[in-house]
């Protein structure tokens, strides 16, 4: 038995009618707005005004209501310019915490920061100050942290002079008594925060990987053991074990002068001994000169890498194609690097990669693509053909004058 066939009801109104774009268009405006706003074909439309006009299609311009000057527009849309912060000046704290950073080469690094910051949260938790105490003179100390910088006076910044450095700091301590003396467990900062605290008499917490304003985490035996605990005297803090101070900007008075300690010295700086940049691991490199695929002139990659006394590294399909050995491979199938300056030839910038080199402190790329991913991540682009960007930058280096 066949199922009855569904008759649909009638319209209202009668049968819809059916427009005709092209006869609308050379229609007066007077009969198109007229048949738009027919009941039976009624529809609605947004004004460039905000209100809603009858009638289909795109809406019309009033040319007789005038437009909004521009700088009406411009100071709608225009985005609020951020208030300067004010600086936060602690007159009177309760007490000192003192924090020494590297200040390699003169500037502050991420390493130094995370020191600052360290003693930002110590200093915080009871209404405390932080004591920048330098060897050598950096800006934006009190942008990172600092309430005061102290100037220690010590043997020649260049030298390694760790006797007059632990002389100068344990009179910066006796001056100021402070509650904790912060170092970066670095090269150097291990160094002196061992040796200050032997020279105390008082057990320091190494290898601390977080900081919180009553509570350290640090690392021990071997790093096989976490130990947590209230926060001594002296600390060595890791990189990533306070954040760096952002958003605020601190006095970074600076103080008088420690009194001038007298140290005999038993060590006699020779001289830094040349350092082969290919025996360098790549994690721990600070200059790092690194080829892509755009890369093709390789003796003028390995002139510009030894020009710069830099190590060299690659990305994965360098290294899978072997112009380059595979610990040499960036990225994050590969090494995770932090280098001061990490200076990018012919990379594109594969998310992979871009996460192997997150950590870098300053990129330099060259890339003839002005829309390289790679581009996007670095301080200073340079688009440009990387064949001819590595000989003339190595000239130079040498004192030559580029071709």
């Amino acid at each position: 038995m066949s199922l009855p066939r569904r008759t649909r009801p009638p319209r209202s109104g009668g049968e819809r009618q059916r427009r005709d774009p092209r006869a609308e268009v050379h229609a007066p405006v007077d009969e198109v707005v007229q048949a738009e706003t027919s009941p039976a074909v009624a529809r609605t439309r947004r004004d460039p005004r905000g209100e809603r006009s009858p009638g289909g299609g795109n809406p019309r311009l009033d040319r007789a209501r005038p437009l909004r000057p521009v700088e009406e527009t411009t100071a709608r849309t225009r985005p609020a310019t951020p208030a300067a912060p004010e600086t936060i000046i602690n007159e009177n704290p309760d007490f000192w915490v003192l924090a020494v950073p590297d200040l390699a080469g003169g500037s502050l690094g991420a390493h130094d920061r995370a020191v600052l910051g360290a003693a930002r949260l110590l200093a915080d938790a009871g209404g405390g100050a932080v004591v920048a105490a330098v060897f050598t003179p950096a800006a934006e100390l009190g942008a990172a942290g600092a309430d005061r910088i102290l100037p220690l006076e010590c043997a020649p910044t260049d030298d390694y002079a760790p006797e007059q450095r632990i002389a100068a700091l344990r009179a910066a301590v006796a001056a100021l008594a402070p509650r904790h003396v912060v170092f970066p467990e670095s090269l150097a900062g291990a160094d002196l925060g061992r040796r200050l605290a032997a020279g105390l008499g008082e057990l320091p917490a190494t290898r601390v990987q977080a900081v919180a304003a009553d509570r350290i985490l640090s690392r021990g035996d071997g790093e096989a053991v976490e130990f947590e605990r209230e926060p001594p005297r002296i600390l060595l803090v890791d990189e990533g074990a306070a954040a760096p101070v952002s958003g605020r900007l601190y006095e970074g008075r600076s103080l008088d002068a420690a009194p001038a300690a007298t140290c005999h010295a038993g060590i006699t700086d020779a001289g830094e001994l040349p350092v082969d940049p290919a025996a360098v691991p790549l994690a721990e490199a600070e200059l790092i000169v690194s080829a892509g695929n755009g890369v093709s002139d390789w003796p003028a990659f390995h002139a510009l890498a030894a020009a710069l006394g830099a190590s060299e590294a690659a990305s994965r399909p360098v290294c899978d194609a072997g112009a380059l050995p595979r610990e040499r491979q960036v990225g994050a199938s590969g090494t995770l690097v932090a280098a001061r300056c990490y200076l990018a030839l012919g990379i594109s910038g594969a998310p992979q990669h871009l996460q192997g080199i997150s950590d870098c402190e300053h990129v330099i790329a060259v890339n003839l693509d002005p829309h390289a991913e790679i581009l996007k991540r670095a301080d200073l682009g340079i688009v440009a053909d990387v064949q001819a960007v590595m000989p003339a930058l190595a000239a130079l280096l040498r004192g030559e004058k580029p071709q």
